[in-house]
């Protein structure tokens, strides 16, 4: 039995989509075990790009596909994404895919409240998506959700719906927004029921089965771990938790089950919306680093905020995960720069620190302390052995595995599916 989670090691935008489909090839099933559709991940096979934001990128390969309990779930996106896929060449069938009956739901409401608070706090937003993840883990965490399992049973939807929506209409009413349609809503639900039921199962029956059966098992994090809302840039966090330990809480398997630990790190980082960014250039290279990466979001359109490596905090995402290896990727974007410098500590009130305190205040005084390392002219792109990459690309990723205490088992060199390095195989590991 081998079971590999895959976890973003810095905040999100990794190039997980890429990285897992890539696994998939040595995996059986793929799980999705936090988060919701804010979170994208595009797959280039071919001359096809898939962008998905619910379905576990196992998908695209015919791979037993779960969504875990620990995902919130907008029924109405997820039938969109099922036809969105459709039209690309791949059907999804309850055989292909498996949605846990115990998921909670993102309702319609949960995205006016998204939208409403980030208006009304103005400068003060944090940036969410606004596609109502926080408000829907808000519902689970205060026992007044509805579930996937609920769509099932209209009679009790009844009783259901009506403590939901006693509790978010007082909340409108604050934000003069109009109180909820209850009858319309329940219509809502039931037009979109049969088509999301036929996916829904005890998914944590199917992946003990598969379990017990020794098959290979990839576990599918969304965001990165400084986006963790325990261990993150609090409040400029998601609404769940990011690190490697939420894979058995989210999909319902026990942490013995995990082999390996795989954090997902780009060669340099970068940012979508508010918060602190040690590291951020708002020069031209920063700007070149945007758009030679392409640093877009999948779902959003967003510019991402760009800026050197920071292995302060990829070395603290490590150590909170417990990861085994990491996978570095667009290592490609960094061609041709005459230098390259790493974050290695911080300077806070005139004292060094090796860590990126808890504090707002002090998260936004930190200054990075900066190692120069000479860049590489010769091209990484494409690169599938590492043997044809340059000896400074060679030193930089070697520089990086010293600060962060832990190895390259893999190195991404393009966007493209087999622009692989494999150093270390995570389901031999």
């Amino acid at each position: 039995m081998s079971a590999v989670v895959v976890v973003g090691a810095q905040w999100g935008d990794e190039g997980k989509g890429k990285i897992v489909d890539w696994l998939c090839h040595r995996a059986d099933v793929v799980v999705r075990f936090q988060g919701g559709h804010n979170a994208g991940h595009t797959l280039v096979v071919g001359n096809t790009t898939y962008k998905l934001a619910l379905l576990p990128s196992g998908v695209v390969q015919g791979k037993l596909s779960v969504i875990g309990n620990g995902v919130v779930v907008d029924p109405w996106a997820l039938d969109a994404e099922i036809e969105k896929i459709g039209a690309l060449g791949v059907a999804i069938s309850p055989d292909l895919l498996v949605l846990s009956d115990q998921a909670c739901l993102i309702l319609p409401f949960h995205r006016d409240l998204d939208a409403a608070r980030e208006a009304q706090a103005g400068a003060a937003s944090i940036g969410t998506t606004m596609r109502g993840i926080g408000p829907a883990y808000e519902d689970k965490v205060g026992r007044r959700a509805l579930r996937v399992a609920d769509l099932a049973d209209s009679e009790s939807m009844d009783w259901k719906i009506e403590r939901l929506t006693a509790h978010h209409n007082a909340l409108r009413r604050g934000l003069d927004l109009p109180e909820i349609d209850v009858a319309d809503l329940k219509r809502q639900l039931l037009e979109i029921a049969p088509k999301v039921l036929p996916y829904a199962r005890p998914a944590w029956r199917v992946l003990d089965a598969q379990l017990q059966e020794s098959k290979r098992v990839l576990f599918e994090g969304a965001q990165g771990v400084l986006l963790d809302v325990d261990h993150g840039t609090y409040p400029f966090v998601t609404s769940s938790n990011v690190v490697a330990g939420q894979a058995a809480a989210g999909a319902g398997v026990g942490p013995r089950a995990i082999t390996y630990v795989l954090g997902l790190v780009k060669a340099y980082t970068t940012r979508v919306g508010a918060g602190p960014f040690p590291t951020e250039l708002k020069d031209d290279i920063g700007k070149k680093i945007g758009e030679v990466g392409h640093e877009f979001g999948t779902n959003t359109g967003r510019a991402r905020r760009c800026g050197w490596f920071d292995a302060v905090l990829v070395r603290q995402s490590v150590a909170l995960c417990g990861a085994d290896g990491i996978a570095l990727t667009k290592l490609d974007v960094l061609d041709g720069f005459d230098e390259i410098r790493i974050c290695t500590g911080y300077r806070l009130n005139g004292r060094t620190i090796d860590y990126l305190p808890a504090g707002v205040k002090d998260q936004a005084a930190v200054e990075p302390i900066y190692e120069t390392l000479d860049g590489w002219k010769k091209t990484t792109r494409g690169a599938r052995s590492s043997k044809d990459l340059p000896a400074k690309a060679i030193k930089y990723i070697r520089r990086i595995e010293e600060l962060i205490g832990c190895p390259a088992a893999l190195v991404s060199t393009s966007p493209e599916r087999e622009d692989v390095i494999l150093m270390r195989d995570p389901f031999k590991a």
